[in-house]
This record gives structure tokens, C-alpha cells and sequence, in this order.
């Protein structure tokens, strides 16, 4: 073995070491300010969210269900925007026009009648046209049916889990339902898609001629917050959609941002509450909070970048997600937070992830990041852990280190400086060993299971191409702590190496 391959082969041990010690010991903070909850609406449901850090804020009844009404159309404009060309012509069909409830809202469009997909949505989204909602979902899959199917799937992939659609225009039907913090899901990904925000932000668009006007026509936004001549004007609002059937009461969808703090708002069944239920939920989340990247506080998960580059003599082969942030009061550190780690990854966790680290904020989620290897990297599965394959040692992880590691120093030449910082990690390794065994017999097959899958997976998916259940309250929360806890930032063995490929 030559020389680079030793000095890649300890650092690689090394690598391993870092993180399996790592997550050993959780984060431990001080007892943290109180998390704000000064604060009540009247809607029987709501929900506010940090849209970027996905941090529940305040809730009242998240996972209720209820009929959604015309908010339905953020997730139709979010799918056709995704699958459509926006210059694509729609012709309306009979079944688009007529299968709507009499006296629902309309655009006036009749059978035959032509529009671009991009006018289409500038009709549903400020109109609330429902004869349009049709039209783009024929245009987009076929059939009003088929166009469902699409909703349905697009919501489970973004979390959702107690919310059921069958049609695009939000009309009550019994099967089509949502939750507080499904729909903010969906609208967390509607406002990070600049698309949509470019058609939801606007509070008027001029229309062509159609079976119904004769001439140009203008169609202008329901959101009354987003109207600068209104006395309901919102300062940052961003976008949203108004909804409302006798059924499904008034619901309200709202995005605004402040000092770089982006919130969400959804209000569900309300009575004639939804704008100042709105105004107040928004209010309370810019005085209370802040948004702050993960990357600029956060060196544990970073160090590993350093670490594995020691010699020189290559890149990092981990990487945490700098574009992540957390939620925090404003009067609080980052340091009040606790960080853990779970290797239970979903179809919405990028590709290259090897693992989801979660921030904790008195027991609440506050945001999180993702470890996520390099697209050079592949993952070897061992038979047996974090020993190497066919080495004899896969079984016992601690020993397959040292092991690998007394055989690397006894033959690499490496830097003076580095066996003395390997040694010093080697005695601090074994103290933690000694400390936590009983801690980490416990846990190793669980662990070892999820952490093998969570590369297994990673390593499929080089192969071939290269949050969350919340507890309720009727009222403002105290915690929202997924049903499955996160596991904590510990395992023992389990895994593999990380090899440049």
C-alpha cells in the first residue's frame, strides 16, 4: 500500500471514529428561556410555521381534520407548475365548466373556450375560479381523477398524513379533508417554489376575452392582506389564498416575512375570524422569534469536514447541509438547543443523506439539518458493522478500529502531529467505551439496524443514479414532539466506511 492510500485509509478509520464517539453524547444545554406561547386565536384550527426552518411555532388542533375550501388550489398550482408548461394552451371541456357546485365561484369560461396554463393560473390563484381548477387539472393529467391521484401522492411526499384529496378546486366532498399542519407542509413547499410565488404575490392580472366577456378583463386577489388600499394590509406579506363553504367555514393561507424571519400561517374553520386570527399569529411569531442558519453556530457536525481532510490529501467525504436553520425566541442562544440524530430517512430527505440531525428546543424541534456524503462518495456495506469486510473483526466495532488503526500507524508514515491527536481521540474512545457500555448494549441492535438500512439506502441510490407527526392541544402547545422520537445522537456500530469512488 502506498503511501496516500495509508494516509486515506487512517483518515477514513479516523472519520468513523469521530462520528461514532460523536453521537455517542448528545448536546446537554442549560435550562433555555421559556419558549413564547402568550397567544390564542378563535378558528377551531391553526397553525403557525417558520417557513424555512419548518419549526412549529404555535398550534391549536394541527392534526384535526377539516375541509380545506379554496386553499386546495395551492396544492393544484404547485403540481401544474411542476409538470406544465406555462405557455401550454388548455381547452375547457364540458365536464371542466359543469362539474362544479351551482353558484361557486367563476371565471366565466364555457365549453371550448382557450387559455394559456399561465392565465389559467392567474384565475384560479386570484379568482378562485373553480371551472379553472378543472380545466389545469384535465390539462395536467387527464382527468379530474387522475388529477387527485397527483395530490394525494405530492402530499405524502411532503410529510402529510392525515390529509385525503379529490378534487382541485377545494368543493366539499367528504373525502377531501386536510390538517393545520398538513396544508402548512404544502405551503412551506408552494412559498419556496419562486413560481409560485410569482403568481400568489400578485393582487391583480388582466385576462383575454371569453364565453362570458366580451373584452379584456381583470381579475383581482381575495387575499384582503395582501391589498395595499385595505385596511387589513399585511407589511411582508408574501402571498397566500383565501377559502370558504358553509361546510369548511373560512380558511385562510398567509406567508409574510420580516428581518429574514418567513412565517406561515393556516387558519381552518373560522368564523369570520380568519383575518385578525391571522394578524395576530403573524404578529406574535416577528416579536417572539428569530431565524438563524445552523451552520454559523454549529462546529460538531462540521468538524467531521475538518477531520477527515487532516493529511491534506483530499476533500471532506461528509457534509452537513449549511442551507438548514432553527427557530429560536429572541431571547434565547443556540446553545439552549440539543441536537440528535436519526438515520430513519424518508422519500423527502435528499438523496445523499446519511443522516437527519434535529435541533431541540426545550423538547420542542426547533429545525434541522442533514449529513450528507459527497456525490464522489460510495458507501461499502461491511458484513458486520464498522469493521471491514472480511477482516474478523465486523462483529466488535470498538476493537475493528483500534485494530485498523494500530496497523496503519504501524506502517503509514504519517505526520508527527497525527498519531499524538489519533492517540488522544484513541484514550478519549476508550473512556466513553467504559462509560456507556452498559448504554451501548442496549441500544446496538436497534441501532445497528437503523444505521445499516440508512446506508443500504444510500448505497442503492449511488448505485442507480450515480418531521413529522406532532402531539395536539386544543390550545396554544407546549410541545410538538413527533409520535416516533427522533432517536438520540448515539449508536453503537453499524455502518460502513466512506470511500472515494
Amino acid at each position: 500500500m502506498n503511501r496516500n492510500g495509508k494516509l486515506s485509509r487512517a483518515a477514513a478509520l479516523f472519520l468513523s471514529a469521530v462520528l461514532f464517539f460523536t453521537i455517542l453524547f448528545p448536546q446537554r444545554a442549560a435550562a433555555a428561556p421559556a419558549w413564547p406561547d402568550q397567544t390564542a386565536i378563535e378558528a377551531e384550527g391553526g397553525i403557525l410555521m417558520d417557513a424555512d426552518s419548518g419549526c412549529v411555532i404555535y398550534g391549536k388542533n394541527i392534526h384535526q381534520q377539516f375541509f380545506p375550501a379554496s386553499i386546495t388550489k395551492i396544492l393544484t398550482a404547485l403540481i401544474v407548475i411542476e409538470n406544465c408548461d406555462l405557455d401550454d394552451t388548455i381547452t375547457f371541456s364540458r365536464n371542466a365548466v359543469y362539474n362544479v357546485e351551482a353558484g361557486s365561484t367563476s371565471a366565466g369560461y364555457d365549453t371550448g373556450d382557450q387559455i394559456t396554463v399561465r392565465e389559467a393560473l392567474y384565475a384560479m390563484l386570484l379568482k378562485s375560479a373553480n371551472e379553472v381548477a378543472n380545466a389545469l387539472a384535465e390539462h395536467c393529467a387527464g382527468s379530474v381523477e387522475a388529477f387527485a391521484e397527483m395530490m394525494n401522492q405530492k402530499a405524502a411526499s411532503l410529510g402529510c398524513t392525515d390529509s385525503h384529496f379529490v378534487n382541485p378546486s377545494g368543493l366539499n366532498d367528504p373525502q377531501h379533508y386536510t390538517t393545520p399542519y398538513d396544508y402548512a407542509l404544502i405551503a412551506q413547499a408552494a412559498f419556496n417554489d419562486p413560481t409560485f410565488v410569482e403568481f400568489d404575490s400578485k393582487t391583480y392580472y388582466e385576462l383575454p376575452p371569453n364565453g362570458t366577456n366580451a373584452s379584456n378583463f381583470t381579475v383581482y386577489c381575495g387575499h384582503k392582506m395582501l391589498k395595499k388600499n385595505s385596511n387589513l394590509y399585511y407589511p411582508g406579506i408574501i402571498g397566500g389564498k383565501t377559502g370558504y363553504t358553509r361546510l369548511a367555514g373560512n380558511t385562510l393561507v398567509t406567508c409574510a416575512e420580516r428581518d429574514g424571519l418567513r412565517l406561515i400561517t393556516v387558519i381552518l374553520n373560522g368564523h369570520q375570524t380568519h383575518y385578525t386570527d391571522t394578524k395576530t399569529l403573524l404578529d406574535f411569531g416577528f416579536a417572539n422569534f428569530r431565524n438563524e442558519k445552523i451552520a454559523n453556530y454549529d462546529q460538531t457536525y462540521t468538524q467531521l469536514e475538518e477531520d477527515i481532510d487532516l493529511t491534506g490529501s483530499h476533500d471532506a467525504l461528509l457534509k452537513i447541509d449549511t442551507a438548514r436553520s432553527v427557530t429560536l425566541p429572541k431571547n434565547a442562544q443556540f446553545s439552549d438547543t440539543t441536537s440528535e440524530i436519526s438515520y430513519d430517512l424518508g422519500s423527502g430527505d435528499p438523496d445523499n443523506a446519511v443522516a437527519r440531525v434535529s435541533y431541540l428546543y426545550n423538547g420542542r424541534v426547533a429545525g434541522h439539518t442533514w449529513l450528507c456524503s459527497e456525490p464522489s462518495v460510495s458507501i461499502e456495506q461491511p458484513s458486520g458493522g464498522f469493521g471491514r469486510s472480511g477482516d474478523g473483526r465486523g462483529g466488535n466495532p470498538v476493537a475493528a478500529f483500534f485494530s485498523g488503526l494500530r496497523e496503519d500507524l504501524d506502517d503509514a508514515s504519517l505526520p508527527g502531529w497525527l498519531p499524538v491527536l489519533i492517540g488522544i481521540a484513541a484514550l478519549a474512545a476508550l473512556a466513553a467505551v467504559a462509560f456507556l457500555a452498559q448504554r451501548i448494549i442496549a441500544d446496538k441492535a436497534k441501532e445497528d439496524l437503523r444505521m445499516n438500512e440508512s446506508l443500504r439506502r444510500l448505497q442503492q441510490k449511488s448505485g442507480s443514479a450515480q418531521d413529522g407527526i406532532y402531539q395536539d392541544s386544543s390550545s396554544s402547545v407546549d410541545h410538538y414532539l413527533k409520535d416516533t422520537r427522533i432517536h438520540s445522537r448515539r449508536r453503537s456500530g453499524g455502518g460502513g466506511f466512506f470511500h472515494k469512488g
